[in-house]
């Protein structure tokens, strides 16, 4: 016998949200989403046309996708017709996949985004999650969805256009050195500006246009190839004059493209060419990317950025920035690998944001081996004589003070360090273990007083048993996030173009590994306390059999 099945009965409409399981990622989502402020979803307001689907929906359906691995328009546009969830939360309206791709590259998302993480932020906080006692900040690098082979190097680019430069400049004085153009004047010796090239060229037009009168009024077939022949040479030099502009257009929009980079993609000019964990041929290939940066406390995502340079150490100040701004106020203790610790990140914290800064640096772990500590040559271990303001190397010779020195960096960063020489280091039997320099020059060593104090500031705290275990709980917080949103998620590429649309589409990302975990969480606490209540209703009855039998006995 089997159950009643026939596919002609008429069914009547049904209420989706009671075909949902219970503690269902849909509700979480709908949850979070009804909680934003009406006031955040004023700019997609539009006085004429179609009215547009609500952004609330639009944000539901788009994260819930998320949330389920589903990354493509048409696949989302798909799920709308397929999956009970998403036709619960679209209320089975049906967008296409154009309608969705424009929602999420809009501009006003990402601040619905940074809604969605406040309120999240402020969800877990009242549900005591969180503690708000530190954040762990860490960076991982994403793919563009940029061509791998269509990208552009600084160095080239400079390099071509010296070679431009010397040129044009040597093409000039021949052009003098012919009489074919007159000497034009110059604001700079060195190479010509835009304007100087166009000149010459409108010289050589000239030039050109001259033989071409000539030529006309010839009728002698001799002449005529003469002049042709004089006047190949003007054209050839047009020619190559016209290819200099083009080219050293190219070159300044390209400089304008790098800006403090050293390379960019042709197919997305923000995207930067970096280094990839996942280097399965192990060649060193460098592929288009960004760098993203995220703040996590209880391994949840709390705030992002995205940045084009591959390097963490000057991402700091900016995204503490960010989080200020637009996400909440900093917590005491600001946690992170030795690809932040530098000086100037140490100041930023300690000085302009009044935090804790609990960060290593780059030869921390090195420093504390014995090797290290036990090492002669290490400038560290040294005697220092204060009285005398001097060191003292392995072969008993003092380095007393030279002079001091102040370093200014490209970012414009200013270091000061203290120089101390030695007097002869001519009869050293340690000078080849001791120093690098040629011979005939001392040692010489460079003391950066504020940046060892730094670092002795930051031995301390992770020394100490409170922040030492804050500081260990870092692997612990931030890279289980990147692998749940690699490993779990599956975004390990972005799927839009340019710096304001990957970060729409990194916010949907982050958010969505949060809703999978706080929704697991959920449904295993709720799991845990039925089982609990079920144990001990099924004790209670046993008790009460057991009081039944000894009365009755």
């Amino acid at each position: 016998m089997f159950q009643d099945y026939n596919m002609d009965d008429v069914v009547l409409p049904i209420d989706l949200e009671r075909k949902l399981p219970e503690n269902d990622i849909a509700m979480t989502v709908n949850q979070l989403i009804e909680s934003i402020p009406d006031e955040a979803f004023k700019p997609f307001l539009r006085k004429t046309g179609k009215p547009a689907y609500h952004p609330r929906m639009m944000m539901k359906i788009i994260l819930c996708a998320y949330t389920q691995s589903v990354f493509s328009g048409r696949k989302i546009e798909a799920l709308l017709h397929d999956s009970l969830r998403m036709m619960w939360l679209a209320q089975e309206y049906t967008p296409s996949y154009r309608t969705i791709n424009r929602f999420r590259v809009h501009p006003a998302v990402q601040v619905l985004l940074r809604e969605c993480f406040i309120q999240f932020r402020s969800q877990l906080v009242e549900e005591k999650i969180i503690e708000q006692e530190a954040i762990f900040i860490d960076g991982t690098k994403i793919e563009a969805n940029a061509n791998k082979f269509t990208f552009v190097w600084r160095k080239s680019v400079e390099k071509y256009r010296s070679q431009l430069t010397e040129k044009s400049n040597q093409m000039y004085d021949e052009l003098l050195e012919k009489e074919i153009i007159p000497s034009i004047e110059r604001e700079d010796p060195e190479a010509l500006s835009d304007e100087e090239l166009v000149h010459v060229v409108e010289k050589l037009d000239e030039h050109v246009q001259a033989y071409d009168q000539q030529i006309e009024a010839s009728e002698d077939v001799e002449e005529r190839k003469a002049l042709r022949f004089k006047r190949k040479a003007s054209k050839q030099y047009r020619k190559r004059w016209l290819d200099f502009i083009t080219r050293k257009k190219k070159y300044q929009h390209d400089m304008e493209i790098f800006q403090e980079r050293n390379s960019y993609s042709k197919t997305d000019h923000d995207a930067t060419f970096m280094r990839m964990k996942d280097d399965y041929m192990r060649n060193g290939q460098l592929k288009p990317g960004y760098n993203v940066q995220l703040a996590t406390e209880g391994q949840y995502a709390l705030a992002y950025d995205i940045f084009p340079n591959p390097t963490d150490t000057r991402t700091l100040i900016p995204f503490l920035n960010t989080i200020e701004e637009g996400f909440f106020e900093l917590p005491t203790y600001l946690i992170a690998d030795a690809g932040y610790g530098s000086e100037q990140n140490y100041d930023d914290v300690i000085q302009n944001r009044k935090r804790i800064p609990l960060m290593t640096y780059n030869q921390y772990r090195k420093e504390q081996k014995k090797k290290t500590k036990r090492d002669p040559f290490q400038v560290a271990n040294w005697p220092y004589d204060p009285e005398q303001d001097a060191y003292t190397c392995p072969n008993g010779q003092h380095l007393s003070f030279s002079h001091e020195s102040h370093r200014r960096d490209k970012h414009g960063f200013n270091r000061s360090y203290r120089v101390y020489e030695c007097e002869s280091c001519a009869s050293c039997q340690f000078r080849s273990e001791c120093t690098k320099a040629k011979e005939g020059n001392h040692r010489r060593i460079a003391i950066n007083e504020h940046w060892n104090q730094q670092k002795t500031y930051t031995k301390q705290l992770l020394s100490e048993e409170k922040t030492g275990a804050l500081y260990r709980k870092r692997k612990i917080d931030v890279e289980p996030v990147f692998g749940f949103l690699k490993a779990n998620l599956g975004f390990t590429r972005f799927s839009v173009r340019r710096t304001e649309k990957v970060k729409n589409e990194m916010g949907f990302a982050f958010m969505a590994v949060n809703m999978r975990k706080y929704t697991a969480a959920r449904a295993a606490m709720y799991s845990f306390y039925k089982d609990r209540r079920r144990k001990k209703i099924s004790l209670t009855f046993f008790q009460v059999n057991e009081i039944f039998f000894c009365i009755r006995s």
